[in-house]
């Protein structure tokens, strides 16, 4: 899908050996980061597990449910869905000597779980369940599940011992809504649903088709998994975090996917291959030395955006607080100047503030109860406006949320569906040089600790081909004039040294590898 004239998004995923990291960018302004650790297994939204009844709690209608993780997971009566006795009868005959799919068809969907039911009347402690995480672990707080399993797809939603088959209110046409869902009834096999996506919209047989496929094996690659151990196990994740960003956000008009690891972008172009052909040619491979996220200018952004002051323009900033229970941002005029009449000028400042305060909860992905204090303004009209612009500008987001009228002593207070932790990432650093001591040997002296370095692998280790990584102000200064310091050393030791400026180091801080990568302690 080519840009459009009014914005070019682009995608860029940097791989490194802990995490994955992804942003996504609207005309180079960073809109969004999403991180996924590389090492072990997080809770994440979407995943599925073979769970343990913990304890039942009759006053609550729910109960706790093991699967694995320190803090027990929670699930409400009416998040066992309607189907959950089909789910249960599975699980209880399911063993390695049956024929999977022919237990799978022949169990019985109905009869539904009564809406007023009680939780003790269905579960007991002890036994186990197929679940499924729709919010993450917060703070003290466990993941929270229910039992009606569903795999999303880009233009599909695999609803397993279902019977409906329903299409997006957003589809408007009543020929493409029929087609549709005529044709994923002809491909669904005995005792599934689906819910097709608005994106499925135009969309050829062919690529429906390959797209159920792929769930419905998904599906049904864990029933191996449950058939062999009927313990507290995860069965599937949600795709990775690369794929599931691009499932949600590719309808938008993206320009260009970058990717700098060959294997996540060969997983990407697959998965883009399979949900959108004509999209495929828009997933790149970056081969560049210097840092992805360095080149697209993603590092000096999340450096900016995720401190606690977050300068807005013209002197103006956010002040953005968290406790337990809510998200507090403070809107200040700060130095800007009153070149206008105070009240135009505030209402000016406000607007500017919203239009930061809505790029901030998708970038720190906040949720929950956000109070914003903006600057008082005497006029109704104004409140009333700045309230409209929020709402126009939190449409684009994707999560679930509700904004309220501001109040007379300027409060707008805003709620977003919290689904995982909001981001934090901690702009400030110890000092790598001084250890957070204070204290550093003087700066005249780097060279020569440098090159002492240097002299040691030469006649020592006889390495002679180096990669000398620096922060960009101590890169400049080696490399400085005719005859740099760098140049000196490459003489004096007869050796290769390419160097990589990493606008992520501090000041002094500095880094050798040999030719294969590896750091030199």
């Amino acid at each position: 899908m080519s840009s459009t004239s009014e914005s070019v998004k682009d995608l860029i995923v940097d791989v490194n050996p802990t995490e994955i990291s992804i942003a996504l960018t609207e005309n180079h302004r960073l809109i969004e980061l999403n991180k996924e650790s590389s090492q072990g297994h997080n809770y994440s939204v979407g995943d599925v597990y073979l769970g343990k009844v913990r304890k039942i709690l009759p006053a609550l209608n729910a109960a706790f449910v093991d699967i694995g993780d320190e803090k027990e997971a929670f699930v409400h009566y009416l998040d066992l869905g309607l189907y959950f006795n089909a789910f249960d009868e599975f699980l209880r005959k399911i063993n390695p000597n049956t024929d999977h799919k022919a237990l799978f068809s022949k169990v019985r969907i109905g009869p539904v779980l009564q809406k007023e039911g009680r939780i003790e009347n269905v579960l007991s402690p002890g036994q186990m369940m197929i679940v499924q995480i729709v919010k993450e672990p917060i703070s003290t707080k466990g993941s929270r599940l229910t039992a009606e399993i569903s795999l999303a797809g880009r233009n599909i939603v695999l609803l397993p011992f279902a019977e409906k088959v329903s299409v997006s209110q957003k589809i408007s046409s009543k020929e493409e809504k029929r087609r549709l869902e005529t044709l994923v009834r002809n491909i669904l096999p005995k005792n599934y649903g689906a819910i097709i996506r608005t994106a499925a919209e135009g969309k050829n047989a062919a690529v429906l088709d390959a797209e159920l496929m792929s769930l419905i094996e998904k599906w049904e690659n864990s029933w191996k998994k449950i058939a062999q151990s009927k313990s507290i196990q995860l069965l599937f994740t949600e795709y990775s975090k690369t794929t599931t960003v691009l499932r949600d956000l590719l309808n938008d008009s993206f320009s260009n996917i970058f990717i700098n690891n060959e294997q996540v972008y060969e997983e990407a172009r697959k998965y883009i291959s399979l949900i959108s052909p004509e999209q495929e040619k828009i997933v790149r491979l970056y081969r560049d030395d210097k840092p992805i996220f360095d080149h697209f200018d993603i590092t000096r952004q999340i450096k900016s955006s995720f401190g606690k002051v977050v300068p807005i323009r013209q002197g103006a900033y956010l002040v953005i607080e968290h406790t337990e229970a809510l998200h507090v941002i403070d809107v200040n005029s700060g130095t800007r100047s009153k070149n206008k009449e105070q009240e135009q000028n505030t209402y000016d400042i406000n607007c500017f503030a919203a239009e930061e305060i809505a790029r901030q909860l998708r970038l720190r992905d906040m949720g929950g109860i956000v109070i914003v204090d903006f600057i008082d303004m005497e006029s109704p009209e104004h409140r009333n406006m700045l309230y409209k612009h929020m709402q126009e500008l939190m449409e684009n987001d994707r999560a679930k949320h509700n904004v309220l009228p501001l109040t007379k002593f300027g409060l707008m207070q805003i709620t977003r569906q919290r689904v995982r932790p909001a981001t934090e990432i901690n702009t400030t650093e110890v000092c790598p040089v001084c250890h957070g001591t204070g204290k550093i040997a003087s700066s005249l002296v780097i060279d020569e600790a440098i090159e002492r370095k240097l002299s040691y692998y030469v006649s020592e280790k006889g390495i002679t081909s180096f990669t000398l990584k620096t922060s960009p102000i101590l890169g400049a200064y080696l490399s400085r004039g005719l005859f740099s310091i760098i140049g000196k050393w490459k003489r004096k030791y007869r050796c290769k040294i390419r160097q990589m400026e990493i606008s992520d180091f501090a000041v002094l801080q500095n880094e050798l590898y040999d030719e294969k990568g590896n750091k030199l302690e």
